[in-house]
């Protein structure tokens, strides 16, 4: 519960920084550049290193680019019928399709599930969600803002993204142990992921924003929240059913708010920047509600 309170109280901080004019308009970007390139690689470096793999847990992190691909045909086939701009399409494409499994899908699962089912929520976020998001993700950004396309960029953007160079060199130390200084260290700064985070969000959020942009905020937080984890539980039960809490636990987190890690890549490459932080302020309290509704349904099936 504690968890939860954190992110209510540091994404009003955010709100209450920017309204009394503490927080500069470049607060954001900053906050978001050290969370790309400290915070989120720490945290990356600090729980994928220690998390033991098996077949099982790498199969679950599959269902994050499953819901990943899901979203890229979703939203570029009704964003096209709606002639909705390319920004705005891969604005919804990000954060429609990656799951905020991380430092809300973590405390939900620890609140719903137990603590045993963390590493399971943990290998699904390193090698699904955020993995996702620094290979496929960043080739999504690249296309939809508009710029031209320069397959060597991209290589070399994709090769020298920090959370993807993370979970490489996480991967690669899994035989050596850290130093306890150094374990403390990246414990340290990963921690600071989840405040700063929600305070750059709260920071950026715009409620007039909302005048033009509610009928592509239901589209986008309709798949997120509901449609996505709908057509991957309904496949999923068709083929093999649910009857156990590690299938439970995947689908759960495929279930969450928009990840604020997708919306920062997506405002870095100008993704229709007032609908991503909607995406991400309006669907992470929304998700306080219709999460604990999948919880329920999942228990059901």
């Amino acid at each position: 519960m504690h968890n939860l309170v954190l992110l209510v109280a540091c994404f009003a901080l955010g709100v209450l920084l920017r309204r009394s004019g503490r927080l500069p308009d470049s607060g954001p970007a900053a906050l978001n550049a050290f969370i790309i390139n400290v915070a989120l690689p720490a945290l990356i470096l600090k729980h994928l290193h220690a998390v033991e793999l098996s077949s099982s847990l790498v199969l679950a992190a599959a269902v994050a680019w499953v819901l990943f691909a899901l979203s890229i045909a979703f939203f570029g086939i009704v964003g096209r019928a709606a002639g909705l701009a390319p920004r705005s399409v891969g604005a919804l494409t990000l954060t429609g399709g990656l799951a905020n499994t991380s430092f809300l899908g973590v405390p939900m699962i620890e609140a719903f599930y137990g603590s045993s089912g963390v590493a399971l929520g943990l290998v699904i976020d390193q090698l699904g969600s955020y993995l996702a998001l620094a290979t496929l993700g960043i080739v999504v950004a690249a296309v939809y803002s508009g710029a031209a396309l320069d397959r060597r960029a991209i290589v070399r953007k994709i090769a020298c993204f920090p959370p993807l160079l993370a979970v490489l060199a996480a991967l690669l130390l899994r035989p050596f142990e850290y130093p306890e200084w150094a374990a403390a260290t990246l414990g340290r700064l990963g921690d600071t992921l989840a405040p700063l985070a929600l305070v750059s969000v709260g920071a950026q959020i715009r409620l007039g924003a909302l005048a033009g942009n509610v009928e592509k905020l239901a589209l986008g937080l309709g798949f997120k929240l509901v449609l996505g984890p709908a057509v991957l539980v309904g496949f999923f039960v068709a083929l093999a059913g649910i009857d156990t809490d590690h299938a439970r636990i995947v689908f759960f987190e495929a279930a969450m708010a928009p990840m604020i890690g997708a919306a920062i890549v997506a405002t870095e490459h100008r993704l229709d920047p007032p609908l991503t932080t909607l995406m991400v302020g309006i669907g992470i309290p929304l998700s306080f509600l219709t999460v604990p509704a999948w919880w329920y349904v999942l228990a059901m099936l």
